[in-house]
């Protein structure tokens, strides 16, 4: 219901006098009037002429017969007293041609009695005001000859106290009491929607002039309400309008858990929606603000929408104190119907001081419905706005600006203004159809919908202004926009709402000098790589190409070279081509938003993961490859006819094949990845920075990363898969170390450059991911891993052989070798010298074998000999005949066996020898 003074008027004709007869045990059955009859509710013909009395609280109903009317009382009500209501005014019937008898003196006017609840007292005292007010208008109405010129409107009041339970017993007293009302007029919202909702139910229009509640502009629950005050939510566009003027695209709110405050702000998130700007915070409290202050605070939150009353405003400001929510950068938005020195008010609920409230609501802006024509012009009652003030106050007597409704008296003043102007226009109205006010009863909705389409269309200036009613039947009305500067309220500008026009005084006044932001500037920046660290890197990699390229064309100009050739140069080729990849993968390794644009960020992301994973293939699966065979052939057999025999089958064309194997795989993966889930440039995000002397501003710093949907589980299967080649490299490279063949000559090499790329790899890896919100680390550890690990590789493979070719002069090829003696030489040296390492190797293994054998054989001769015997190191000579019969020795004392071994295989060991025979005599 609603919240302003409740109007009702009640319309009966000029009575005519009479009296009737009472029983005391009941009313006694009256007789009709001539020409009409009477209706006895809920009785037949038969039952009334059966009894002769009613029982009490026993209604009946004057009827008249054809184009006659009833004058005086329609219904009576049977009391206790045993009499029927309003005894003293005879109802008789006439007809409506006959002047003669609407009258009961031509110089006297038809009664149109209006019956109000005035608050006088409870949660708005209006009334106080209000009463007067609509006293006055009454007075100028009925002084005027040309609006309701056989009418004469007259006041019956109840005080309501804002109660709707109050409201509801007067409702019923005014409804079923005579005289018949014309009109319903409440104020209170919590009254208005009671008496609204249900006056349909009796085709009776409702106005009011103090329900300010947005929930009554319902016109499917309430179709017959109008109201001179205007809704909540008029507050709404001028609010709208200001936050445009000012630039603010995000607003916050906070309010009080009441109805009206709610679909007000329900109202304004709608409309704000519709210009383009975002409610960001909504917060609401009941009785503490506290919590819901402090959270606006921890949001940041800068234009703030305060919707509360009065004493709840105390609490949120000295709340807003406390948490330093005010100042340059904040603005706080307030209904402006608070008293003028609200927040210097004591009030034992908040532990803040008069200066500190002061200080907290310094600067805040009030929206506050014109209630007074700020224009000097004269409307319909022939007053201007001061002359009315000026007339008020004297009939208000001793202190009229504490008396309540004060405000709302212009209201008030033009709600009747309104009522009897619908009148006016309805009479005219009905004059055509041959109808009359009088004829109104609450079955009649033909007058009431007359009555709708008068007031619907009500359009005169008041002394609150122009009023006119929207289609929900609330007034529109201009918006006053003030602004507490200094601590006294200026007025900065009006809004009209009907014509969107903002009149604006240009006199605004801001603590930081113009209208703060609505939200903290964030400032963009880009964490980009260092461009000394990059162009530094860059002239590494640079050279390392340089040098890849130059071992490169080494390796090619010199592939007929016997020495070369024996190392396998077209994996050495491969393995440069790798490094020379891998190298170039630290130019686009360290492009980043300094140097291309959004749309090449994909390009140089793939760039990036092919250049270096095809590198890496190539590079180090060249190296893997030789590792691998050589660890294949040499190192499981045994047999040294085996490893010859594996030795011979180590063709390159193996080599080569493994070498495609692992490219392709890797071809594969980076091609399914690029297909599946492509790389894109993403943004990482920072914490906000504060630059130093500028409060209202921060610094995003951001990160462009190259990432994909599922970036983890692809660096999963890559690092994965390159991990465990890096540490079965280094696994082969280790059970190599000392395996010397002719096919594979630098695998020594080529197992150091594997230790130290798997070293720098199996290290950078995951350091890069730790690293990979700081550029500059991580782009050093692993650009600076890919130079080094190329470097390294190129140096310990082609170097030492630029080296040898250089001192030794080893420039020609196997067909050369034999047509020049010296370096014929030199090669059949070297190829001694590598012979004579192989026979050592093989003769020590031989002497290993022998030495076991005699020492089975000397355990036999022990077993043999008589136990008498003693055991003797030297042999008998006559214990193994020769074949020609003669005795040799077979062991000599202080000869050791392996010498007489030796010697059987040349007659290099001069002394201590052996005769050859009886080493063969031994093993026949």
């Amino acid at each position: 219901m609603c919240r302003s003074v409740t109007f009702l008027l009640a319309v009966w004709l000029t009575p005519v006098y009479g009296s009737f007869e009472s029983n005391t045990t009941g009313c006694r059955i009256i007789h009709p009037p001539r020409d009409g009859g009477i209706r006895y509710k809920g009785l037949t013909l038969s039952q009334v002429k059966a009894v002769e009395t009613l029982p009490v609280d026993y209604e009946i109903e004057f009827v008249c017969r054809g184009e006659r009317e009833v004058s005086g009382p329609k219904v009576r009500k049977c009391q206790h007293d045993g009499t029927w209501t309003d005894m003293d005014k005879p109802s008789r019937c006439f007809r409506r041609s006959d002047t003669s008898v609407r009258r009961t003196d031509s110089s006297r006017k038809r009664a149109l009695h209006v019956g109000a609840l005035f608050p006088m007292s409870g949660g708005w005292p209006g009334g106080q005001a209000c009463h007067p007010a609509a006293q006055m208008a009454l007075e100028d109405v009925n002084n005027r000859k040309d609006i309701l010129p056989e009418y004469e409107l007259r006041l019956i009041h109840h005080d309501s106290q804002c109660d709707p339970g109050q409201a509801t017993r007067y409702l019923y007293e005014l409804l079923y009491n005579d005289p018949i009302k014309i009109m319903l007029m409440p104020g209170c919202s919590s009254v208005s929607t009671l008496v609204a909702e249900a006056a349909r139910m009796w085709h009776l229009i409702v106005l009011s002039y103090g329900s300010s509640s947005p929930a009554l502009s319902n016109r499917q629950r309430f179709p017959t309400f109008f109201r001179t005050h205007p809704s909540a939510t008029l507050h709404n566009p001028t609010r709208v309008q200001l936050f445009k003027k000012w630039g603010w695209t995000k607003i916050a709110t906070i309010q009080q858990t009441t109805e009206v405050f709610t679909s007000t702000l329900d109202d304004l998130e709608e409309r704000v929606k519709e210009a383009g700007i975002e409610i960001t915070f909504r917060q609401s409290f009941f009785s503490d603000p506290a919590i819901p202050v402090k959270d606006l605070k921890r949001q940041d939150a800068r234009i703030i929408v305060g919707l509360f009353y009065e004493t709840e405003a105390r609490k949120v400001f000295c709340e807003v104190y406390k948490e330093r929510l005010f100042g340059k950068k904040y603005v706080w938005f307030l209904i402006g119907w608070y008293a003028d020195n609200w927040f210097k008010i004591p009030d034992p609920a908040i532990n803040c001081t008069v200066d500190e409230m002061t200080m907290a609501v310094e600067g805040h802006v009030t929206t506050e419905i014109v209630m007074l024509n700020p224009e000097n012009t004269r409307g319909i009652s022939n007053m201007t706005s001061q002359e009315f003030m000026e007339k008020l106050k004297r009939r208000l007597g001793e202190n009229p600006d504490v008396t309540g409704g004060l405000q709302e008296a212009p209201l008030a003043y033009d709600a009747i203004w309104a009522l009897a102007l619908a009148l006016n226009k309805t009479a005219y109205e009905l004059s055509k159809m041959g109808l009359r006010l009088e004829d109104f009863n609450y079955n009649n909705k033909i007058i009431s919908d007359e009555i709708y389409r008068a007031m619907n269309s009500s359009s005169f200036d008041g002394v609150s202004g122009h009023v006119v009613f929207d289609a929900s039947g609330s007034r529109m009305a201009w918006t006053l926009i003030e602004q507490l500067q200094d601590g006294i309220y200026k007025k900065i500008g009006y809004y009209d709402s009907t014509k969107d026009n903002l009149s604006w005084y240009n006199n605004d006044k801001w603590i930081g000098g113009s209208p703060p932001a609505d939200h903290t500037k964030v400032i963009i920046t880009f964490r980009y790589l260092s461009q000394k660290l990059f162009i530094s890197v860059s002239v590494l990699a640079g050279l390392g190409i340089l040098l890849g390229f130059v071992c490169l064309s080494f390796n090619i100009y010199n592939s007929h070279v016997r020495y070369i050739q024996n190392s396998q140069p077209h994996l050495n080729n491969v393995t440069a081509a790798g490094c020379i990849l891998a190298l170039a993968a630290v130019f686009p390794l360290g492009l980043d938003g300094h140097h291309i644009e959004k749309w090449h960020f994909p390009l140089v992301c793939q760039a990036r993961l092919w250049l270096l994973g095809l590198g890496f293939s190539l590079a180090y699966g060249s190296m893997f490859t030789k590792i691998w065979w050589i660890h294949t052939a040499f190192t499981k057999k045994d047999d040294k006819k085996e490893r010859r025999k594996l030795s011979q089958t180590l063709e390159p064309w193996k080599l080569y094949t493994t070498v495609s194997l692992l490219l392709g795989l890797d071809i594969i993966t980076l091609g399914i990845w690029q297909i599946v889930d492509p790389l894109h440039r993403s943004i990482e995000e920072f914490t906000k920075e504060e630059p130093r002397g500028d409060l209202d501003v921060l610094i995003l710093p951001q990160l462009e990363h190259c990432s994909s949907l599922k970036m983890n589980t692809w660096l999963g299967i890559v690092y994965g898969s390159k991990g465990l080649l890096l540490l079965l490299g280094i696994f082969l490279a280790y059970e190599t170390k000392s395996v010397s063949t002719e096919k594979i000559n630098d695998h020594r090499a080529v197992g150091m450059a594997i230790y130290n790329v798997a070293v720098l790899c199996l290290i950078t890896a995951p350091v890069t991911m730790i690293l990979s919100s700081q550029q500059d680390a991580s782009f050093a550890f692993s650009s600076l891993a890919i130079v080094f690990s190329a470097y390294i590789t190129l140096v310990v493979l082609f170097v030492p052989k630029m080296r040898r070719l250089i001192t030794r002069g080893e420039w020609q090829s196997e067909q050369q070798d034999t047509l020049k003696t010296g370096s014929s030489t030199n090669n059949n040296e070297e190829e001694k010298s590598r012979l004579l390492e192989r026979e050592n190797q093989e003769l020590g293994r031989i002497i290993a074998e022998k030495e076991e054998r005699v020492m089975e054989l000397r355990q036999q001769l022990r077993s043999r000999r008589r136990p008498s015997v003693t055991t003797r190191d030297n042999c008998s000579e006559n214990h193994f005949p020769n074949s020609s019969g003669a005795v040799s020795s077979l062991y000599q004392p202080g000869l050791p066996l392996a010498r007489c071994l030796v010697a059987e295989g040349g007659d290099k060991l001069g002394r201590n020898s052996c005769d050859g025979s009886r080493v063969h005599l031994l093993y026949k």
